[in-house]
């Protein structure tokens, strides 16, 4: 191979090696600083000054709604008194590839690639609680790979070829693929839990409606 044919194939190696190591490279996020400086810890949980109950815990659901799909939720409620905190979780969702830029499950940059190259899927938990005037909401995304029996198209372990002079019939033989195993814990999308926390922040520090939203008992 040439010199030149080995340098092209240089990013694609480094794309895959990456992938298969699970280097930590992702797309800078907002604040985040540059490289030499000290890592800033992401703020998670946050804390949201609110108005209305009704209309804050609408708005955090919603922002979630638009990448995951709602398993349960558990308002915030007034018992005796006395705020209790609030609880949403989502069903697993596959993350989006390069190939479909409208979702934004997967964050621009490494992860996107990540859910291109392998099958990944991510799920949602979020804490609300009450504090004062406002919430201190904590978003966590777990992210998950995963564990199939063989690659896909993978030939090993298929029907061999007998060359005893037995005749093998592979008629009734379906191959739908890999078999999924389970899915194996890769940490925290820390990446798209500041884009959803920013999401909602922006949401919650626009113009709320009057003081005395309705809460459920």
């Amino acid at each position: 191979m040439s010199p030149r044919a080995r340098r092209s194939l240089l990013p694609l190696l480094a794309l895959w090696v990456c992938t298969i190591a699970g280097c930590g490279w992702h797309a800078p996020f907002v604040g985040e600083p540059a490289v030499g400086e000290p890592l800033a810890v992401p703020e998670n949980p946050i804390f949201v000054p609110v108005v209305d109950h009704d209309f804050a815990w609408n708005q955090i659901v919603d922002a979630l709604d638009d990448d995951f799909r709602i398993e349960r939720e558990q308002r915030v409620q007034s018992l005796g008194g006395i705020l209790t905190e609030g609880r949403i979780e989502t069903f697993p969702t596959t993350g989006s590839t390069v190939f479909e830029p409208w979702r934004g499950d997967s964050t621009p940059g490494f992860e996107r690639w990540h859910a291109t190259l392998q099958s990944i899927r991510r799920r949602a938990s979020v804490r609300v609680t009450p504090d004062g005037d406002g919430y201190l909401i904590q978003v966590i995304v777990y992210k998950e790979l995963e564990d199939v029996d063989r690659p896909e198209r993978a030939n090993a372990g298929g029907a061999i070829r007998r060359h005893d002079g037995t005749l093998v019939q592979a008629r009734d033989r379906v191959d739908n693929g890999p078999i999924t195993l389970g899915w194996i814990p890769q940490g925290r999308d820390v990446t798209l839990e500041q884009r959803l926390l920013a999401d909602i922040r922006n949401r919650l520090t626009q113009a709320q409606p009057p003081a005395g939203g309705l809460l459920h008992h």
